[in-house]
């Protein structure tokens, strides 16, 4: 069997390079073969936008497969451009493994990290019914979690009912980049990995960075593998350990430094010392802001997350930045961006905004 899907089309010989980055994001459409001709490696996606923010394509629309040989010569007009480009392409579909659904008789719901799967399900019974399913698959899973409770706390952790495996520590991967964390002491969301890869690509090397609520270090690492000087800062102790490990992993040990405090309490020892600044706080970014205020520099972007009501997701984070800026900056909202539907007509948002002395 066969289907049209939308593919990255590359030159074989920088083929390699591209699949790892698409793997890495976790947007290669595994129901369909890797397929080369003619020179190219076309390799079929699951997400057009993601693919747009990840490989920087100019993506209106998956374009039909196209002739691409020259009517003289018979070689391929375009073989010198080594660019990525979106097409439509027949391929083959790949040899169909064991999913959970098809164990189940449903489509379960679940969430991936490393090799880790994590279900939100009530009903106990049902969750350990996909658990034994999703062992019995081919997905590549050694631990099953379900969520025992909502995020609380300060350290935003949750507990967690373990249905398989050892222990709740994995490693995920990321955009070229490795976490080690324990989701019964950090907090940590798969979801926002392209979101975390849209900043990322703003960072130049020498800046400095600044996350006021760091985690293992999602933000940090990345922008450490860029060049930047990095500081992040959270008031869990586990999350810290983590964000030092992290650095090690990753080989950005050198460019990141970590502190388990208050960020209020630290912002007066890094006064003016930020180019760009993340405050990953959803919910209570506002009480920071004044702090945030006091690490920017002269010319500082601020990357505030928020979570509002859909009928003005982004007036009030808007409205608390001037508030504790001006005038000594002027005030430039760069970006509006919804990040994700987080509840019912509440959107969770991110401005970047920019302040300059």
């Amino acid at each position: 069997m066969s289907g049209e899907v939308p593919c990255v089309r590359v030159a074989r010989e920088h083929g390699e390079a591209t699949r790892r980055t698409l793997a890495d994001a976790d947007l290669i459409a595994d129901d369909y073969e890797i397929t080369v001709e003619d020179g190219w490696l076309y390799i079929p996606i699951s997400d057009v936008d993601a693919v747009h923010e990840v490989l920087k394509l100019d993506l209106e629309g998956a374009v039909p497969e196209h002739d691409t040989q020259d009517a003289d010569t018979g070689t391929s007009s375009d073989a010198d451009s080594h660019d990525p480009e979106l097409v439509t392409k027949t391929v083959g579909e790949r040899d169909t493994q064991t999913t959970p659904a098809e164990l189940l008789g449903f489509d379960p719901s679940y969430e991936r990290l490393g090799t880790a799967v994590l279900l939100d399900e009530d009903d106990d019974e049902r969750a350990r019914d996909i658990s034994a399913a999703v062992l019995e698959s081919d997905l590549p899973v050694d631990t099953v979690l379900n969520k025992a409770s909502k995020v609380k706390g300060e350290t935003r952790v949750r507990d967690w009912d373990l249905l398989a495996g050892d222990d709740t520590e994995v490693v995920h991967r990321e955009y070229g980049c490795e976490f080690a964390l324990d989701l019964a002491a950090v907090y940590f969301s798969p979801r926002l990995a392209t979101e975390r890869h849209r900043v990322t690509e703003q960072v130049a090397s020498g800046e400095h960075a600044f996350d006021m609520f760091a985690g293992v270090g999602p933000f940090v690492i990345p922008f450490a593998k860029r060049g930047a000087d990095c500081v992040g800062v959270d008031v869990n102790p586990d999350a810290i350990e983590y964000l030092r490990e992290n650095a090690r992993r990753n080989g950005v040990a050198d460019r990141v430094t970590a502190i388990c405090d208050d960020v209020r309490d630290v912002a007066s020892e890094y006064d003016g010392w930020a180019d760009r600044i993340v405050m990953n706080l959803p919910h209570s970014a506002n009480e920071f802001v004044e702090s945030a205020v006091a690490i920017a520099g002269d010319d500082c972007v601020i990357h505030y997350y928020d979570i509002q009501h859909e009928d003005d997701p982004f007036g009030p984070g808007e409205r608390a930045i001037r508030e504790a800026a001006e005038p000594a900056y002027e005030v430039t909202v760069e970006t509006q961006r919804v990040v994700r539907s987080y509840a019912p007509h509440e959107l969770n948002v991110c401005l970047d905004v920019r302040l300059e002395r």
